[in-house]
């Protein structure tokens, strides 16, 4: 289960180093094999372990490929899908075009989201939080009803 906001800087060759913490449980459930790709409703990529990755193509596979709506979701998602596996240092590559989508320079965040991971530029983060915060202050959004019923 991953938790938790990770300032990281990614280094000249494109590659983010997994926090300490994240890469034994990696190493255990899925040999450090990861997915990335993009998130389609933020500015921000998604880092799946691999079986949870099996796991979203699943899904995918049983959308149609005649229905324009889940043809573009699935040329979204796995058309930007890219395999990588966590070196010896804890570092995964990030490819030039995922990078690109999600305007990564150097300073990241690593979001830790229960099965999966955000990866937002650090600025882009700051303001996306900035916004849910404001609009949590302000009540400015519809309870669905799961969250109805959400307490902490």
């Amino acid at each position: 289960m991953f938790r938790g906001a990770n300032a990281i800087n990614l280094d000249s060759k494109g590659r983010l180093t997994i926090p300490t913490r994240y890469r034994q449980s990696l190493l255990d459930d899925c040999q450090g094999q990861l997915v990335c790709t993009i998130d389609i409703s933020q500015n921000c990529l998604l880092l799946y372990p691999l079986p949870e990755w099996e796991e979203i193509e699943l899904k995918l596979s049983k959308l149609s490929s005649t229905n324009p709506q889940e043809r573009r979701l699935q040329r979204l998602l796995l058309g930007y899908a890219m395999e990588g596996e966590m070196d010896k240092s804890g570092r995964i590559l990030i490819a030039p075009t995922l990078r690109q989508h999600a305007a990564l320079d150097k300073q990241i965040m690593l979001v830790g989201q229960l099965n999966k991971f955000e990866i937002w530029d650090a600025d882009s983060w700051q303001q996306q939080i900035s916004e849910d915060i404001e609009t949590e202050k302000h009540g400015q959004f519809e309870l669905t009803e799961r969250l109805q019923d959400f307490s902490l």
